[in-house]
């Protein structure tokens, strides 16, 4: 089954639940603030992607941490720690199968190449 992480109101988001439902390509959209993440999920995609891949570091989030926190998030314990605590930090959407992180962000190019369209 095809996972769509994120939160409906992001509008890269939308992009991709959209571009998913006109292609029928069924999936399952899970929100980060309603549902929340665990730190194994967080893990699994740190084993597949970079920290400095998962965390928007060009989001309203993130340019609203202290400075001295942005510092700190110099290793995966530190990226999982604040990825935990504020998912919206987590670039998005993050689309996964069967635990194999797919692609981060949305692009129609790779979406098509992803599902061979």
């Amino acid at each position: 089954m095809i996972k769509l992480y994120g939160i409906p109101n992001c509008d890269t988001v939308k992009k991709a639940r959209s571009w998913l439902a006109s292609h029928d390509i069924a999936f399952e959209f899970h929100d980060f603030k309603k549902q929340g993440l665990s730190a194994e999920v967080v893990k699994r995609w740190l084993q597949q992607a970079t920290q400095e891949q998962l965390v928007n570091r060009k989001g309203l989030t993130w340019r609203g941490l202290p400075e001295e926190q942005k510092q700190a998030i110099s290793s995966d314990a530190a990226a999982l720690e604040l990825m935990l605590e504020k998912t919206s930090v987590i670039k998005r959407p993050l689309l996964e199968q069967d635990g194999k992180l797919l692609h981060l962000g949305f692009d129609d190019a790779a979406y098509r190449k992803i599902f061979n369209l």
